[in-house]
């Protein structure tokens, strides 16, 4: 009977409790386990949404090449005239010669004392009359009838007419300017009152108290022969995409030249953040194989959270796919500057493309615009748009979802796993009471069987 109460000792009961707690924890440990597997799965998919999302964004850039400009515009003189050129300008030489500039309509008065003295009493009123037949009055109160303040009056209504005070050493003039170049800009002036004396009649030289500083002119060229002429230094009109801006007399010659490499350049970024993209993939769904050198493990093999996951391995095949298999117009994907490797990499060769788009714009621009559609429908559905969830956003969702589940189930089996423990230990403790209660009985029967064996003896 000793040797059964001391097997009830406190230090067994704490191994035998131990050994039940740790087999309890078995299923609990298998659960966190695979909730740290969907965790990984989660993060995962973040950063393989990540670089989806900034392909994405890339392929604003490649969505309507047609307004990415691949026009360059050349002048050998820029300071008789400077050129743009929109992407509808054909590439050609324009040998510019004779070039005169538009002009606005000058007069100046005669000098008429200082710019702040005044012109006499009263008041007065100018009436200006251009070309159009169009006629702006300005009126002058006595309070402002001076040089300055008939400037300012005239300045003040921003109409056909600019209004200027110029000082001499005699004194000051006053000078008018219109507000546009081009012949069709010249005008009169007719004076009332105190103003009466600025009369000036369109086209003279000199009349009334004005002299004609200079004629109101059309620019005026030759282009590849062909005059020209427009009221304005910046001409749009004769040649068809092309603007240029004459800033002075005599001749130049303007090139357009193909430039697509603004084009190249978009294109090129979306192959590197496809690039990006499927490495992202490939990274989440690879294996490693163990390694070993000399019949020794040097590492362990590895597989990344995603491996064998379907939607991310068929992701990174359509996106592949979006280039490898592109064909439009004529045009293929290689002969634009692509290549896909045997290992899945993407590149692209800006010069192949340039060369590509300088021969056949428009079928360039119809593969390019193909391989946008591919791409950003790919991208779309896998992270979403217009408030809808893309397939890497279910994937999370599922995950989420069953880390819900796992963590409630953890929290049931931990409650269970807790009262089993306590009950066990309720036991361990009344088993350990009677052990005890055993130990007192045994030695008080010890005692009494003693001195019962000595009674007998005597």
């Amino acid at each position: 009977m000793s040797g059964a109460v001391s097997s009830l000792g406190s230090a067994q009961i704490q191994s035998e409790i131990s050994t039940v707690e740790s087999r309890l924890q078995a299923p609990i440990t298998t659960l966190q386990n695979q909730i740290t597997g969907d965790k990984a799965e989660i993060s995962a998919w973040g950063s393989i949404s990540g670089a989806i999302s900034t392909l994405q964004t890339s392929l604003a850039g490649i969505k309507d090449i047609s307004t990415i400009s691949n026009r360059t515009a050349a002048s050998t003189e820029p300071t008789v005239a400077t050129a743009t050129a929109t992407n509808t300008a054909l590439t050609a030489t324009y040998n510019l010669t004779g070039v005169t500039l538009a002009k606005t309509q000058e007069i100046y008065s005669k000098v008429l004392g200082s710019g702040s003295a005044k012109l006499g009493t009263g008041s007065g009123s100018l009436t200006f009359t251009l070309k159009s037949g169009k006629t702006e009055t300005v009126s002058v109160g006595s309070s402002d009838l001076t040089l300055n303040g008939v400037a300012a009056a005239i300045n003040k209504i921003a109409g056909g007419v600019q209004a200027s005070v110029i000082d001499t050493s005699g004194g000051a003039r006053l000078v008018l300017q219109g507000s546009a170049t081009g012949s069709s800009q010249a005008f009169s002036v007719s004076g009332t009152g105190q103003l009466a004396r600025f009369d000036y009649a369109s086209g003279a030289s000199a009349s009334g108290s004005f002299t004609r500083s200079q004629k109101a002119a059309n620019a005026a060229f030759n282009i590849n022969g062909v005059p020209v002429s427009d009221a304005t230094n910046t001409i749009t009109t004769a040649v068809s995409g092309v603007t240029l801006t004459l800033t002075g007399s005599g001749a130049t010659t303007v090139t357009v030249g193909s430039a697509p490499g603004g084009i190249a350049a978009q294109v090129g970024t979306v192959a590197t953040n496809l690039n990006a993209a499927i490495a992202a993939i490939n990274k989440e769904t690879a294996f490693t194989a163990a390694s070993s050198a000399s019949g020794t493990t040097t590492s362990s093999a590895q597989s990344g959270p995603l491996l064998g996951n379907f939607t991310a391995t068929d992701l990174a095949q359509q996106l592949l796919a979006s280039i490898s298999g592109a064909v439009a117009s004529g045009q293929s994907a290689n002969g634009i500057g692509f290549s896909v490797s045997s290992a899945g990499v993407v590149t692209f060769n800006s010069a192949t493309f340039s060369s590509a788009y300088a021969k056949n714009p428009t079928g360039v621009t119809a593969l390019v615009n193909q391989i946008y559609k591919s791409l950003d429908a790919l991208t779309s559905s896998a992270i979403g748009s217009g408030g809808t969830t893309g397939s890497i956003g279910a994937e999370t969702k599922d995950d989420n979802a069953t880390i819900t589940s796992l963590n409630a189930e953890i929290a049931s089996i931990t409650t269970s796993n807790n009262a089993q423990i306590q009950t066990l230990v309720q036991e361990y403790s009344i088993a350990e009471a009677a052990s005890t209660s055993a130990s007192i009985t045994e030695s008080y029967l010890s005692v009494f069987n003693t001195s019962s064996s000595a009674s007998k003896g005597s």
